[in-house]
């Protein structure tokens, strides 16, 4: 049986993709397993400084596994799958993930796309939250993290029409960062991350914490965070490093410390 998840190092950089391309990359239990284990253990090396999580041209992920996971499901089922600390565990993830994006990101793969740092995609690329179609409503963070980035009545209209976005769309609402042509999407994915991997390693986890807390907490306890985050990065050698280089009009060679 071939792997649901492949990895690929390119250090500074790796590529986690998720490999269904028969159920054009539908999620399903062992999909989440391999992809919290790969992300994890990338997670806890210091050589990896910036991962892609990609599927492949015709699909990111088109949604959840119906047939295994829906046809048959009770709640009883649905709670026994403890989808929500898999989702969580890749949530608190602290190297910068990029979603990249090709072909469909549906339902689950459109979830999973925003719990990433950053979402990129291809021209190709739709996105939507057609759970309405099957008698249920987004049921890992797609209420909570579409309404926080494309704002209430453009959320409710795409969750209950369970309509397709497309991407140039996608970015004019905010939901994509980059829109990026289709004959190099993932090459382009991949430059991006090579140029945040250069950034000092330290001071990324902690912006990237910093953003998500503008989401998840309120503005006081957002700035506080902010504060102790700045403060705490003058104690680190990767700042004297960037100061330097800024001085001496080098470039800065940052080593995580």
């Amino acid at each position: 049986m071939p792997n649901t998840v492949i990895t690929t190092r390119e250090v500074p950089i790796a590529t986690v993709q998720i490999n269904r391309p028969e159920v054009r990359n539908a999620l399903n239990d062992e999909v989440m397993d391999d992809l919290v284990r790969e992300l994890t253990t990338l997670d806890d090396d210091d050589a990896v400084r910036c991962i892609v999580l990609t599927g492949d041209e015709r699909a990111f992920a088109a949604g959840a596994d119906i047939k295994q996971t829906f046809v048959t499901a009770t709640p009883v089922s649905m709670l026994k799958q403890d989808l929500t600390s898999k989702w969580e565990a890749i949530r608190r993830i602290r190297t910068p993930i990029i979603a990249a994006v090709s072909g469909y990101a549906l339902g689950g793969g459109c979830e999973l796309a925003m719990i990433c740092d950053i979402i990129v995609a291809s021209e190709t690329a739709q996105f939507g939250q057609p759970e309405i179609n099957l008698g249920i409503i987004p049921g890992a963070g797609g209420t909570q993290r579409l309404t926080r980035t494309v704002g209430k009545y453009q959320a409710n209209e795409i969750i209950l029409t369970g309509r397709r976005i497309k991407a140039d769309e996608a970015k004019a609402i905010g939901l994509v960062a980059q829109v990026y042509p289709a004959a190099s999407w993932l090459d382009d994915a991949k430059a991006l991350a090579r140029t945040i991997a250069e950034k000092p390693p330290v001071a990324a986890r902690l912006a990237t914490e910093a953003v998500d807390l503008a989401w998840n907490s309120t503005l006081d306890a957002g700035l506080e965070f902010e504060r102790k985050a700045f403060y705490l990065l003058f104690a680190t050698e990767d700042q004297k490093e960037g100061a330097d280089a800024f001085v001496n009009k080098r470039k800065a060679t940052f080593k995580g410390r």
